[in-house]
């Protein structure tokens, strides 16, 4: 497969996954794709070296970084793929605690559970990124439990140089 075949199709998967237009604002043309060395399949995406989304094996979707989710909250206009939490929980989440519903202030309305999302506060800084647990419209009208899965928070160790964790 060309690289131009490549960037097609983690293009195509994003924009399907996370909306239209999200494959070009997450994938520039100068991307590096780095492939499972027992599958051949594409694992990871850098783009100037830092890692912008690792492809899940076991359903083919995206799973974002922070650096990627960046790149989208510049490109995306909100609400699209963002939960926004009040002031109460920006240390919590920012350090990779998960986000409850009682501190949800607003969200996507078209996000369904197990849709990837970004977690930022109330004047769309990045706080995390996640799995939604709750629908968009759920996430607004509970007041108890787990509204976001939070895999990374935005201070949370960064991963630079294909892979390798950032030492200070």
């Amino acid at each position: 497969m060309s690289s131009r075949e490549i960037l097609r199709k983690l293009r195509g998967i994003a924009s399907y996954q996370l909306g239209k237009g999200a494959g070009e604002a997450l994938f520039p043309d100068r991307i590096k794709v780095v492939f499972s060395p027992k599958t051949g399949r594409i694992r990871h995406v850098y783009f100037r070296r830092k890692l912008l989304a690792t492809l899940r094996p076991t359903d083919g979707f995206l799973a974002l970084t922070p650096d990627g989710a960046a790149r989208l909250l510049r490109s995306l206009p909100p609400p699209k793929l963002r939960v926004v939490l009040d002031d109460d929980a920006r240390i919590p989440v920012l350090s990779g605690r998960n986000a409850f519903a009682k501190h949800v202030k607003d969200a996507d309305p078209n996000i369904r559970p197990h849709d990837e999302v970004i977690v930022t506060d109330q004047i769309d800084n990045l706080l995390a990124i996640g799995r939604a647990v709750l629908s968009g419209k759920e996430m607004l009208v509970f007041k108890r439990g787990v509204a976001v899965k939070v895999r990374r928070g935005a201070l949370e160790g960064q991963i630079h140089e294909e892979g390798k964790p950032q030492t200070s």
